[in-house]
């Protein structure tokens, strides 16, 4: 099978980690809920195994998903890791046995998040680790990340951490954790229909800072758009691949990390590289992708 392009590269800045633009989310991994085992564990394998024969080398993960069995399921599947390949994690949360989301903020909480993650992925050390700050809701707050960011700021000199990352945040706690540490990527809710960070984008893109959007297909609300079915119905292509498509057209720094437990919607994701849009294109779904109600 021919493989994909996969929207070009992007080297994250300060480092000598290159990835392609379209990469993994590991989240949809694990079972309902993002809890627990998922329903078929052969095709989560058989998923991750695709993704990195088809050139992805960028995975997105955490261990609070599961909590443990993503990341678990990653060295499953794939350790011994290929020469690089690009594991993302994430600190800033637990998983109790109620399944609730609950805040995992503390250097101590952070530092045993990092001995989680090493453990689960068969590591001596992770490539980038963002830091999620925990807002109201789904959106990121206000409060001051300092204490955290030194937190992992202090566990790189250790040699636990290569390079730090923030996942949720505003730009004033960028620019706060900027003060701190070298930041190589930032990892927001955005997509067509969900536009709040677009000054955030560009500015980071003039930093050559990464910017990773999760939900960049909407999360557990799939976009929906009159004009992004009219596009791909024109372009022969499914209306998600044109999502991720426009992400890729939108800054060169943004790189996509779309999931799936789907081997074939994995093989979807991945052709939306191959999806060119022309200005008109362009004009027309950055004026009309307002979700439908």
């Amino acid at each position: 099978m021919k493989k994909p392009r996969l929207g070009g590269r992007f080297r994250f800045a300060g480092t000598a980690l290159t990835v392609e633009r379209i990469g993994y989310g590991a989240m949809q991994l694990a079972g309902p809920g993002v809890w627990g085992p998922p329903k078929n564990p052969d095709e989560a394998i058989a998923v991750l195994r695709e993704a990195v024969a088809a050139g992805v080398n960028h995975i997105d993960t955490s261990d609070f998903y599961g909590p443990h069995i993503t990341n678990q399921i990653i060295r499953r599947a794939l350790h011994p890791y290929r020469a690089g390949l690009v594991i993302v994690t994430k600190l800033g949360a637990r998983r109790p046995p109620d399944r609730s989301w609950q805040r995992a903020i503390s250097p101590q909480d952070l530092e045993a998040g990092v001995y989680d993650n090493l453990r689960n992925l068969g590591l001596d050390a992770l490539d980038i680790v963002n830091y999620r700050a925990m807002g109201s809701g789904h959106g990121p707050g206000e409060e001051s990340i300092v204490e955290q960011v030194t937190a992992l700021a202090d566990l790189r000199r250790k040699g636990l951490i290569r390079h730090i990352g923030l996942s949720n945040v505003t730009a004033a706690q960028v620019a706060e954790a900027q003060v701190i540490t070298d930041i190589v990527c930032v990892q927001n809710n955005y997509n067509l229909a969900h536009r709040h960070d677009d000054a955030l984008i560009d500015d980071l893109a003039r930093q050559g800072i990464a910017y990773v959007p999760f939900f960049p297909l909407g999360g557990f609300t799939p976009l929906q758009s009159s004009t992004l079915s009219a596009v791909a119905d024109r372009l022969g292509a499914k209306p998600m691949q044109v999502a991720l498509a426009w992400l890729l057209h939108r800054s060169p720094n943004i790189l996509l990390i779309p999931g799936t437990s789907s081997v074939a919607h994995l093989r979807e994701n991945l052709a939306s590289g191959r999806l060119t849009l022309s200005p008109q294109t362009l004009a027309e779904l950055d004026g009309g992708s307002s979700p439908r109600r």
